[in-house]
């Protein structure tokens, strides 16, 4: 567990720090997703750009005059498929990491709202629901997990 959060004694109890724990994996498991995402997609626009320009300048260019001999040169050389096939395949792990990404953003809010609906049940106690807001801010600024409002 999370040292902070392990450090909350007195502002709460076992059940609402291992809650407080869970919201804070969820959430490194998404900007995990979210940055794989970013990298598989910027990667996939670069190779696709780059087979583009290798298959202009290699068959397109020399072999304009006939759409056939570009279709028979594009067929003939070995290269354009292994580029067909890596740039194929990076837009599938692109969408796959995109759905990844979207569970994984679906999960941390769910939790996240969960504690945030629940937050009079978790904070019984007149102290503890004073000292909310404290452990709300140490939320926000050490994690970037925003506990005040449902909305993202």
């Amino acid at each position: 567990m999370e040292q902070l959060i392990q450090n909350l004694d007195g502002r709460t109890d076992q059940a609402t720090r291992r809650m407080l724990h869970n919201v804070v994996q969820r959430k490194r498991k998404f900007d995990k997703f979210k940055k794989n995402h970013l990298i598989v997609m910027w990667a996939t626009i670069g190779m696709a750009g780059i087979f583009l320009a290798y298959l202009y300048l290699t068959t397109i260019k020399p072999y304009s005059y006939s759409f056939y001999e570009v279709f028979s040169v594009f067929v003939s050389r070995s290269p354009n498929l292994y580029f067909l096939i890596l740039t194929a395949g990076l837009f599938g792990l692109m969408n796959l990491l995109k759905e990844k990404r979207e569970k994984a953003e679906k999960e941390f809010h769910a939790l996240r709202c969960e504690i945030i609906d629940k937050s009079k049940d978790l904070w019984k106690k007149e102290d503890e629901w004073k000292n909310r807001h404290l452990v709300f801010e140490m939320m926000k600024k050490t994690y970037d997990i925003n506990l005040f409002h449902e909305n993202k």
